[in-house]
């Protein structure tokens, strides 16, 4: 196959691509499963990326695992009337976050997910690339079946969107209770953030819709930022932190399951990374503004400030700078005791 034949997509969590035309298909894994479905006959196929293994919910979303592998599978059976001889690769559930809530590891909940489904729609599994300790980068060639795998170490991180600071921080961060290992031999502080050759990676977080897509839009065309995601509240950013490798993150504070000052005191204890809060709550002065500061972050945004219901003029002259300036921010690393009192 000529490679000015072959198209190439790129997929972030929650998405999926599938196509009759040549297409090399790549994402990064961390504790995510990516299922790669191919017919040998036909000779095409398509790969999702999931998050997370089921919906408490039954939310139609591509970032769980029974949705995500349903659509692939509905659209297989659609095209070719049958999933007869369909073949399955699948890939990922490393052991780098650990899971929200007590029991299996995330990873390999998202690996037994994939097998049961697939297994149940008698769809041969035909190669297994799970678990571990480190994330991996796939190129995925849907006209063949072939599949190549980059670990995520120091190397490829270089080259990946996991920037190379992210190998000083912490490979894990709990939302819960319990408690949580540390990378060894962590060193109080990160180290001072390299040269950057790509655009800055922003992870939006906010509970509302409304607000994340115009924050989105606000940043969408400065040619030196690039919004990897967006989360409605910690538990999908922490999700997000290590598959997207952001360089800044918006917090807001009002949010539901945990409030932002509970996920930046977790962020500057286990995953430093620089953070602006943009919050209504977070006026000039208040209790809430000091607080963000004593604890660790970069900036701190009046929300209201912004104006963002009318028009993004506002947003762009406020936001856009406090972004750049805090992708080049040192961002020191906190003790559990240091934010207790915070």
């Amino acid at each position: 196959m000529k490679s000015s034949e072959v198209n190439r997509v790129f997929i972030l969590p929650g998405e999926y691509f599938i196509s009759k035309q040549p297409t090399m298909i790549s994402t990064l894994l961390g504790s995510c499963v990516a299922v790669c479905l191919f017919h040998p006959v036909h000779k095409f196929g398509g790969m999702n990326h999931f998050m997370l293994p089921t919906s408490p919910n039954k939310e139609r979303s591509g970032k769980y695992g029974d949705y995500a592998i349903a659509v692939l599978l509905q659209f297989m059976e659609r095209t070719l009337g049958s999933l007869n001889g369909l073949q399955a690769i699948i890939s990922g559930g490393a052991k780098v976050i650990d899971s929200i809530t007590k029991g299996p590891q995330i990873g390999q909940r998202n690996i037994e997910t994939a097998r049961e489904i697939l297994q149940r729609r008698n769809v041969a599994i035909i190669k297994e690339n799970v678990g571990g300790q480190v994330g991996m980068k796939l190129h995925y060639q849907n006209w063949d079946n072939h599949l190549v795998i980059e670990p995520m170490d120091s190397n490829t991180m270089r080259g990946s969107l996991i920037t190379r600071e992210e190998t000083s921080r912490p490979a894990s961060l709990s939302l819960g209770s319990g408690p949580t290992a540390t990378a060894k031999g962590q060193t109080a502080s990160l180290t001072a953030p390299p040269a950057r050759s790509g655009r800055i990676k922003v992870l939006v977080v906010d509970d509302s819709a409304i607000v994340r897509n115009l924050l989105i839009k606000a940043m969408s065309d400065e040619p030196d930022l690039q919004v990897v995601g967006a989360a409605k509240d910690a538990y999908e950013a922490r999700q997000m932190l290590l598959e997207l490798g952001p360089d800044v993150i918006t917090l807001d504070i009002v949010m539901p399951k945990m409030d932002g000052v509970t996920f930046l005191k977790k962020l500057m204890v286990y995953y430093p990374i620089p953070v602006i809060i943009c919050s209504t709550i977070a006026k000039a002065g208040s209790q809430a503004e000091l607080r963000s500061d004593k604890i660790g972050a970069v900036d701190v945004i009046d929300k209201e400030s912004l104006n963002l219901y009318h028009g993004l003029d506002t947003v762009k002259k406020i936001l856009i700078p406090k972004i750049r300036a805090a992708a080049q921010t040192k961002v020191i690393k906190k003790s559990k005791e240091e934010v207790a009192s915070l």
